[in-house]
């Protein structure tokens, strides 16, 4: 899966990875606003919404290591295309689904293949300097934003044409990226870089401990953990809250996950590139988890009907954008910058099964409390939550950072 470099487009790589991401985040985006009614189809309580989100968490954290352990072994540009084929693959089972197991099936099929996002992390990692892989990790922030605009914008609009149809548009642009991928990306891992797969590095459970037990960065991967298992809970939910307060359908939903990712492209495309040189990521890091915190607590008191509503509930998306804007690069940038070059893929992969685990448990978790809690208890937990995730990362930053040979 490798042509010669005269039939190769001549694209810059880091474009190539934006395209990827950005791709990437539609696909997972445009289901937010109508994936509680594709799903109420077949069960309408939010345990099993919950439950099919987590399908997918399990069976990216089973194969993310391995997918780490080949792309550090054979390099990032055969793992990215089939990942990005799986994609495709997945998007269109889902499409033509007749019944709620093949939903489920689907979702597998996409996390076994889900590794492209790890993937292009380390993709990045191999072709930045230590300084420079905070601000090129904000590329991704600014993918992830502009799939949160584009991805519900477009589920909204062409779910009002037919409820499947943004399935189908979002395989064919998967489609489309592993065509891009197959002609422009040249690889990024040069051979003296390559290192052998080990059985033991295909164990996920194994790999976790493994970096679990390197304090220089044990802090910010507990960090991770907490912020994906609030934000991945926060995202399963919130529709089904929408639509439970507010009476709200796919298209009036997909409004404010537009807001999310204008903000969001806002402060990971300009916003964090400016403050990265003059705070740093430590400092970005703390006040992610402070606004995140405060706009997950607005939302379990956002009402029904007063005039509050519509302040409350879009300065409560601002706040959480903001959070996670700041968070995304800044978490992955100190974890990036205390492993060596070696470790760049086996590191990000594995801190990507943290994150699985947390998209295991937090939709779990979340679907839970607003079936037999209330609809609000999602998100004041939520909040608790986030601020434990702030203690965990500045325990982190008060350790010494070791020195790291960058080989």
């Amino acid at each position: 899966m490798n042509p010669s470099r005269s039939k190769r487009l001549k694209v810059s790589p880091l474009i190539f990875i934006f395209i990827t991401i950005l791709i990437n985040r539609i696909g997972i985006s445009i289901l937010f606003p109508i994936l509680p009614f594709l799903v109420e189809r077949f069960r309408s309580d939010a345990l099993t919404l919950g439950l099919l989100t987590s399908c997918f968490a399990v069976a990216q954290f089973l194969a993310t290591p391995a997918i780490g352990a080949i792309s550090d072994r054979y390099g990032r540009r055969p793992v990215m295309l089939i990942c990005v084929l799986g994609s495709a693959l997945s998007y269109f089972m889902f499409g033509w689904a007749g019944a709620l197991w093949v939903l489920f099936l689907s979702r597998i099929i996409d996390g076994i293949t889900g590794g492209v996002a790890a993937t292009a992390q380390a993709y990045i990692a191999d072709t930045s300097k230590p300084g420079e892989r905070s601000k090129n990790f904000g590329l991704t922030g600014v993918a992830f934003g502009l799939g949160f605009v584009l991805g519900p914008a477009l589920g909204g609009v062409l779910a009002g044409i037919h409820l499947t149809l943004p399935i189908f548009f979002a395989g064919s642009l998967a489609l489309f990226n592993a065509v891009l991928g197959y002609f422009t990306l040249p690889e990024s891992l040069s051979s003296e870089k390559r290192r052998p797969i080990r059985l033991k590095d295909l164990n996920p459970l194994n790999q976790i401990t493994d970096l679990l037990s390197n304090r220089r960065i044990r802090g910010f991967l507990w960090a991770t953990f907490i912020f994906n298992f609030a934000f991945t809970g926060f995202t399963s939910i919130f529709v089904l809250f929408l639509n439970a307060r507010l009476g709200w359908g796919p298209a009036s939903a997909a409004t404010i996950f537009v807001f999310i990712g204008v903000v969001s492209t806002f402060v990971q495309g300009g916003l964090i590139r400016k403050l990265l040189p003059v705070y740093g990521e430590a400092k970005l890091a703390v006040v992610g988890f402070v606004v995140l915190a405060l706009g997950l607590g607005l939302v379990a008191v956002i009402p029904s009907h007063s005039i509050w509503l519509y302040p409350l509930l879009y300065t409560s998306q601002a706040l959480l954008s903001l959070g996670v804007g700041f968070l995304l690069p800044c978490l992955r940038g100190l974890i990036s910058n205390r492993v060596s070059d070696r470790e760049q893929g086996r590191t990000i992969a594995n801190a990507q099964g943290i994150q699985s685990i947390a998209a295991i448990l937090g939709p779990l978790w979340t679907g839970w409390t607003f079936d037999h809690l209330s609809i609000a208890a999602p998100f004041w937990m939520g909040a608790l939550l986030v601020m434990l995730g702030l203690l965990c990362t500045l325990s982190n930053l008060r350790q010494p950072q070791s020195q790291v040979t960058l080989l």
